[in-house]
């Protein structure tokens, strides 16, 4: 094999959607693999464990096919679902006669969804449908090994066809889209019944009533460059052994002193070294950037810590972003590789179908952005309507080009101003915030237009 891989990683989507430009697959919940085939098979979990010994049945894969990388997640089948907690508990076991036994016991399948290499040769920039026929030609299906099935187009008929079989949720691919190992890309999307994340448990609270000798919510982090940011805590979800597991894994992780800043909890936390990962399901992200209702999933003993990053959570805005263009066509960044820079802001001259600016404000890892129509007001008193859009790309502050006839938003693109800003309020109806610019300077007050409805919004340039 010329390298070992990185997984590709899959933004969050709100809701299932069509579009003749992506593929639709079954989300299934397991545990990630990429396989390594030629003489010896090597499995690798997204944290670079050696699953091969744990699920000794897949060895099946080496007379599958030769010299090849693949990409899969591992299950176990109980009547039609993967079973999770199951397939956890095998990857624990240790003895080779325990995991033989559970091996014939409780089987694993092997998913396979991807070829990232074969004979050598890289196979990584190739589009995802040319991959998925080149999988389809070289891996045979076996008893414990198969490839996942996919549908084009229609979204939304097999997520409801998917919810109803019980599975979690489903995949969408972009057709075009190259592998990129690492990378959360918007290229691929889980769309879910409930939205979930990986997360940091780096304290808990004191229990009440029932709980009163164990916990009562766990608090909950998301690493930012490095370093946890609170996203809120949570205190349902948990089964009996799942409380009495955690009180009895908690004793040996207790940190001396506070492993995250800024958390807004008036009860007493007890701090725990940044050791446990959780799977949480949520409703939505609010502005402030917490999870809405979340409840506690599973622990999550084949990620890592590290593994959980914010983008998993502050990347869902941009699905209608992505949803709206054609990347072969259009020059616009797809976004998943801008450095975050604090409080950036940039104003684009649009020469569309109608001149008018663009305002894009940083915040929460995308570009928060209105259309105005007459340009940002540069005298104090003055009013401008401002049209709320879509969230954009980090990237797209320094995007110049032409987008091309046929294309949303077709036309010229240039920056006619960037820096960067002070935001003073920040709310849903009324955001305040001090522009440092190239050409404008000062403050600057957006108001939600009521009576106009929708997405209309009132710039006004205030007095400093």
């Amino acid at each position: 094999m010329s390298q070992h891989y990185k997984p590709m990683l899959a933004q969050s989507a709100e809701s299932p959607f069509n579009s003749k430009d992506w593929i639709f697959e079954i989300k299934w919940d397991g545990i990630r693999a990429i396989s390594y085939i030629n003489a010896k098979l090597s499995l690798k979990s997204r944290n670079d464990k050696e699953l091969e010994y744990n699920f000794p049945e897949l060895d099946e894969l080496k007379n599958l096919t030769t010299n090849a990388v693949l990409d899969g997640e591992i299950v176990v089948m109980k009547n039609g679902k993967a079973d999770f907690q199951t397939l956890l508990e095998r990857n624990r076991i240790t003895s080779a006669r325990d995991i033989e036994y559970v091996a014939d016991r409780n089987p694993v399948t092997y998913v396979v969804f991807d070829i990232l290499e074969k004979d050598g040769k890289p196979l990584l920039n190739l589009p995802l449908i040319d991959r998925k026929k080149i999988l389809k030609e070289q891996v045979k299906e076996g008893k414990h090994v198969v490839l996942s099935l996919y549908v084009e187009e229609e979204g939304k008929v097999y997520y409801d066809a998917a919810i109803k079989m019980g599975v979690e949720g489903i995949m969408a691919k972009k057709k075009d889209s190259p592998y990129q190992p690492g990378l959360r890309s918007g290229n691929w999307l889980k769309i879910k019944r409930l939205l979930s994340c990986d997360c940091v448990i780096l304290g808990y609270t004191e229990g009440q009533g029932r709980r009163a000798d164990t916990f009562g919510a766990l608090i909950l982090g998301l690493y930012d460059r490095g370093k946890p940011v609170y996203v809120g805590k949570v205190g349902t979800g948990f089964s009996q052994k799942d409380t009495e597991l955690l009180t009895k894994m908690f004793l040996e992780m207790r940190a001396s002193e506070k492993t995250l800043e800024v958390v807004d909890v008036p009860e007493r936390i007890t701090w725990l070294k940044p050791e446990l990962v959780c799977e949480v399901d949520y409703q939505v992200v609010t502005k402030d950037g917490k999870l809405r209702m979340p409840r506690f999933r599973i622990l999550r003993a084949d990620k890592t810590p590290f593994e959980c990053a914010l983008d998993q959570i502050r990347d869902i805005g941009l699905q209608e972003y992505l949803s709206k263009r054609d990347f072969n066509a259009t020059p616009e960044p797809k976004g998943g590789v801008a450095d975050k820079e604090d409080r950036a802001f940039v104003v684009q001259e649009h020469n569309a179908r109608r001149l008018h600016y663009d305002l894009r404000l940083e915040k929460e890892g995308v570009l928060k952005s209105w259309a105005v129509p007459k340009g940002l007001p540069e005298q104090a008193g003055t009013k401008r309507l401002a049209v709320e859009t879509e969230d954009h790309p980090l990237e797209y502050q320094k995007f110049e080009g032409t987008i091309p006839k046929g294309q949303y938003g077709a036309g010229t693109v240039k920056v006619w101003d960037k820096g960067t800003y002070e935001p003073k309020i920040w709310e849903e109806n009324k955001i305040e915030f001090t522009l440092n610019g190239e050409k404008l300077r000062g403050r600057y007050i957006l108001a939600r237009f009521k009576k106009a409805g929708g997405n209309n919004w009132l710039l006004l340039k205030a007095k400093d």
